[in-house]
């Protein structure tokens, strides 16, 4: 069987025990801690499970005006992922131990690339453990290069900071913003040195998707929300740097709803320009 939005513990555990061919990528990261993620995963990971680091292999370098975390270039993402071992049609797994904040990041990456075998583990690494079952520890291991090539995306194409602008008050897009309600209403925050949010946007919090156990919601009330949220309107995803804006685009596709365009550079691009207009206030 092949997994292409999420995966339970029970399923991945099964295709482990039967020999299935898995690569497994550990997403832990921290904003504000990037070096934590790597020791959280020498710590105890999934057994055979290769780390992703957010910063590192699931972006590119900012210069300040392009957001915290721009998309990779694509050859250097598919280089990246030969050298974790992807092989065309592997199966992929990525979990974190943040709701699938992080994981989601690398299931955009993968099928923006082309890659449809790729999954979200539902409830992450908590969940593995919960299950009883093991963890290892250690450094990445050694690993034979894969031959993924790039393919056809599977995603919609990204919108650009122009893009996004050109939109505003046509209601031709309907923006949905994935940070917590506070920083988009315009609370202070270390993490925003302009506060606020996009004029227009609605607010969708990324954790909203998930049930009190930390594992996906059920696809008919996803449903059912994100589509008070958008109307008729094709969905526009954001949220601080367009990390969690890809788990909204992970729900949306859980719903059955077309998956929306990511708008990567986000809130962290959008105001590194003081032309870009901004709204405060708590319009959801």
């Amino acid at each position: 069987m092949v997994y292409e939005t999420l995966i339970g513990v029970n399923a991945l555990r099964d295709m482990i025990a039967s020999g299935a061919d898995v690569l497994l990528l550990d997403c832990e990261f921290e904003l504000g801690a990037p070096e934590k993620g790597a020791a959280v995963y020498a710590r105890g990971h999934i057994p055979g499970a290769r780390h992703a680091h957010l910063d590192d292999d699931l972006a590119s370098p900012t210069d300040g005006t392009n957001g915290r975390h721009p998309l990779p270039a694509p050859v250097a993402m598919a280089a990246w992922l030969r050298a974790q071992g992807l092989r065309s049609g592997r199966q992929v797994v990525a979990y974190d131990s943040s709701g699938g904040a992080w994981a989601a990041r690398a299931w955009w990456l993968l099928r923006w690339l082309g890659h449809a075998p790729v999954a979200v583990l539902d409830g992450g690494k908590p969940a593995w453990v919960a299950a009883g079952l093991p963890l290892e520890t250690g450094p990445t291991p050694r690993t034979a290069s894969g031959d993924f090539e790039i393919g056809e995306s599977l995603v919609p194409a990204p919108v650009t900071a122009a893009e996004v602008l050109g939109q505003i008050g046509t209601g031709t897009s309907q923006v949905l913003d994935a940070r917590d309600p506070s920083r988009f209403a315009g609370t202070p925050n270390p993490l925003d040195p302009v506060v606020g949010h996009i004029p227009g946007a609605r607010n969708r919090f990324f954790r909203d998707n998930l049930g009190p156990d930390g594992r996906f919601r059920d696809p008919d009330s996803l449903a059912v929300e994100f589509s008070a949220l958008l109307g008729d309107a094709p969905a526009i995803l954001q949220c601080g740097s367009g990390v969690t804006a890809c788990h909204n685009a992970l729900a949306m596709t859980v719903a059955g709803l077309p998956t929306g365009r990511l708008y990567p550079g986000s809130w962290s691009e959008w105001i590194a320009d003081p032309a870009r207009p901004v709204a405060t206030g708590d319009m959801t």
